[in-house]
């Protein structure tokens, strides 16, 4: 259930030092012709290639295909499947081919991907931990305090870890053009807080400051909150008006919650 929020609550304070700079995570970006939002796919490969072939984003040999094309992927890769490792690197990958193409993706944080990295593997399967038992594990003392079968996958996921530090530079919420994109939700409280909070999660998926684990922990962060998905009422539907004029934007998409089919809410200003 959605906790109940207030445009006028105060937005949890940084305890960044200054001696620890945070990284800089571009969360702004132009508008493009054409935008392809992509939800919850947790760890489902075939699921993530057909939607991303629907979307003529990739061709038969799962290479891009979508030109000048933007796709936004906003979150949960990870968890309740077994190919979490398998979409990763066909993301990342696409990033790459998307931008000598003209195009781009832009690749979200969701609340299972931070989970993960509070060491909170409660929705891996047996065969997500299968599926990192490749990752060098190294000498981290962390990843001792997991069973055998874990390590690999806590090594990957861990702040400092292999697959922690690519997923650093992205963030929890983004601007397309005059889009909102996040993961759950953007309250008014947290508009003016992006910035420093993508940044904050930025240094500690890197594993060098720990403040960002806070997005995970407050239900009503951009990752977890529900207030525009779950029956949003009035006050909902104001919060999100209060939102988007404080970022600048038209309308907000987003996942989390689970839809029966994409639709809208509140005039056509959030799209789950």
């Amino acid at each position: 259930p959605k906790p109940k929020a207030t445009a006028s609550a105060a937005a949890p304070s940084s305890d960044s030092a200054a001696s620890d700079p945070l990284p800089e995570v571009p969360w702004r970006f132009p508008a493009a012709k054409r935008v392809v939002a992509l939800g919850d796919v947790h760890g489902d490969l075939a699921a993530t290639k057909a939607a991303l072939k629907l979307g003529g984003l990739i061709d038969d040999d799962d290479h891009w295909s979508g030109g000048d094309a933007v796709l936004v992927q906003t979150g949960d890769v990870l968890d309740r499947g077994s190919d979490e490792q398998a979409i990763l690197d066909l993301l990342l990958e696409l990033q790459e081919e998307a931008a000598k193409a003209g195009g781009a993706v832009r690749l979200l944080n969701g609340n299972h991907e931070l989970m993960n990295a509070m060491g909170d593997f409660r929705y891996v399967t047996p065969g997500g931990f299968d599926d990192f038992q490749d990752t060098p594990m190294g000498d981290d003392g962390r990843v001792a305090r997991f069973p055998m079968a874990q390590r690999g996958l806590a090594a990957a996921l861990l702040p400092g870890g292999i697959y922690a530090k690519k997923r650093a530079t992205h963030p929890v919420a983004a601007v397309v053009g005059d889009t909102v994109y996040a993961h759950g939700g953007v309250l008014p409280k947290y508009a003016g807080e992006l910035d420093r909070m993508n940044r904050e999660v930025g240094a500690w998926l890197l594993g060098t400051h720990g403040a960002g684990a806070r997005v995970v922990q407050t239900q009503d962060s951009p990752v977890w909150s529900r207030h525009y998905s779950d029956e949003p009422d009035a006050s909902d539907c104001a919060l999100l008006d209060q939102a988007l004029k404080a970022l600048g934007a038209k309308r907000m998409v987003v996942g989390h919650t689970v839809q029966k089919t994409i639709n809208t809410a509140c005039d056509e200003k959030i799209w789950r």
